[in-house]
């Protein structure tokens, strides 16, 4: 407004101009500030994460028994092609995820997080167990794999709605100073969903042999997710909504019932999310396709990698990344304090120019074999991966304000992981079928990587800030009354 007002008008109307500006620019109230309850922020981030491990153990038990997956399912005198089979089934799951997220999202910011959360978590329950109950292909034929692909999708519909609703329900919860240590929780449980599905595989496949694995001992970890589902469920229906959206709900009150009803449905939402947000959703598609590349290559092509391409027992393989996992989840809240109190870019970049420098020094290091070389190999692409683990889910949240936060992100991140994420292993194994090189997942890291760099130097730095169009939110009283002292003007709400 300055630079477009007559300096002039300014110094003859002082009083008229100094009221518009204190009307765009309130000063901040005490009221205004949100002093977080911390057994609230604490079962909040415990149910947000918990059904994040759940959905990384589905995604996760797939993945480490995609060989035994492709002999049940997909019978072929062609090893590569059952593997190509199975992951393209895989894959299939993401394909519906952004679809999950423009259904899930949307519903997310008109009737709250805690609702549609829920709902996703029965979802994935249902469709996992699901899975572990399908008659092989030798029992009904072309019928199983069909099952399979049907039950995948409901997983993949699910997933639509879970990252984006876990990451703003932890981010609008925790306080503005603490939103990456906190953050870094959901983060910790798709470790732990990893940890426990290529744990329990491991153990199996250990105690039952190849012959009762693909006979009957596969179905185990996938029917475990029932019991699993109904715990991640109970945590959640016992959670309240998040103060930002509460207030927003609150404030939008009265305002609903003059709205014009398409602006309210789901298409209107969607339609807000892609002529408002676009630049931003961009964005987003950016980090979480580098991102996603880099996970999924580690945590869940790596044991087919090491099995397929490299000749290493399954349960080798297995064992060297579970121990790199563990340790991951060791350093990884460390990573999200980290984060606020540097920053959320230095964090991410380290991560991104880690695996542009480092993946292809890994990969030489695992292609020369043994368990040193290889361990090696996998930690150097592990600190790397750790430091977007560790950032990412703080950082995603806060690109978008709160009335769009769970669509906007939802979309962006199904968009992103259903074409760069769930995709890698499969990309992944055609470019070495196709190229012979057993170096190709090292240079598909490099270019995500690359695009990652990119995408890190475009964003703003969010860390230590109140979300946008959302009240800031401290951890103590005292800290409420000097944010109000000081009659800090931001943020804009």
């Amino acid at each position: 407004m300055a630079a477009t007002t007559d300096p002039a008008a300014v110094r003859r109307h002082r009083m008229l101009f100094r009221t518009i500006q204190r009307r765009r620019n309130p000063k901040l109230r005490r009221s205004d500030i949100t002093v977080t309850d911390v057994t609230a922020v604490k079962r909040a981030v415990k149910a947000a994460s918990l059904g994040n491990a759940m959905e990384w153990f589905d995604f996760g038990i797939y993945s480490y028994l995609a060989v035994t997956i492709g002999h049940v399912f997909f019978p072929s005198g062609n090893d590569t092609a059952q593997l190509l089979s199975s992951f393209a089934t895989f894959a299939v799951a993401f394909l519906i995820r952004p679809l999950g997220g423009m259904v899930f999202g949307p519903m997310g910011d008109r009737i709250g997080r805690k609702k549609v959360l829920a709902l996703t978590m029965i979802m994935m329950a249902v469709g996992t167990f699901a899975i572990g109950l399908i008659p092989s292909y030798a029992s009904i034929g072309f019928w199983a794999p069909v099952l399979l692909i049907l039950f995948r999708l409901v997983q993949g519909f699910s997933t639509g709605g879970e990252y984006g609703g876990a990451s703003t329900f932890i981010a609008e919860y925790a306080p503005d100073k603490r939103r990456g240590f906190f953050g870094s929780f959901l983060e910790l449980g798709t470790l732990a969903g990893y940890v426990g599905a290529a744990g329990l595989v491991t153990v199996l496949t250990a105690v039952l042999g190849d012959a009762s694995m693909e006979a009957w001992g596969w179905r185990i970890p996938f029917l475990v997710a029932g019991p699993l589902g109904l715990v991640g469920l109970y945590l959640r229906l016992r959670l309240d909504e998040t103060p930002a959206f509460r207030k927003l709900e609150a404030e939008s009150a009265t305002a609903s019932e003059a709205a014009d009803p398409v602006e309210t449905s789901a298409k209107g939402d969607l339609a807000t999310i892609f002529r408002e947000y676009w630049p931003t959703l961009i964005l987003c598609i950016a980090l979480v396709g580098a991102y996603n590349v880099t996970d999924y290559m580690l945590l869940s092509y790596m044991p087919t990698y090491l099995s397929d391409e490299l000749g290493y027992s399954a349960t080798h393989g297995l064992l060297i990344l579970l121990a790199v996992m563990v340790f991951l989840m060791l350093i990884i809240t460390r990573v999200g304090r980290l984060s606020d109190r540097y920053g959320r870019k230095p964090l991410l970049m380290a991560g991104m120019l880690g695996f542009l420098f480092l993946s292809a020094p890994a990969f030489w290091l695992i292609g020369l074999g043994g368990v040193v070389a290889v361990t090696a190999g996998m930690l150097m692409l592990g600190l790397s991966l750790v430091c977007l683990l560790g950032t990412m889910s703080a950082a995603l949240p806060a690109l978008f304000p709160t009335q769009v936060r769970y669509g906007s992100l939802s979309v962006g991140y199904n968009l992103s992981a259903s074409l760069f994420g769930g995709t890698t292993p499969l990309v992944i194994t055609a470019l070495i079928s196709l190229t012979g090189s057993t170096l190709m997942p090292a240079y598909y890291a490099m270019a995500a990587a690359l695009v990652g760099v990119i995408a890190v130097a475009c964003m703003k730095e969010t860390a230590r800030r109140p979300l946008e169009g959302s009240p800031p939110s401290v951890c103590t009283q005292e800290e409420a009354a000097e944010l109000a002292r000081s009659g800090a003007p931001e943020p804009r709400f």
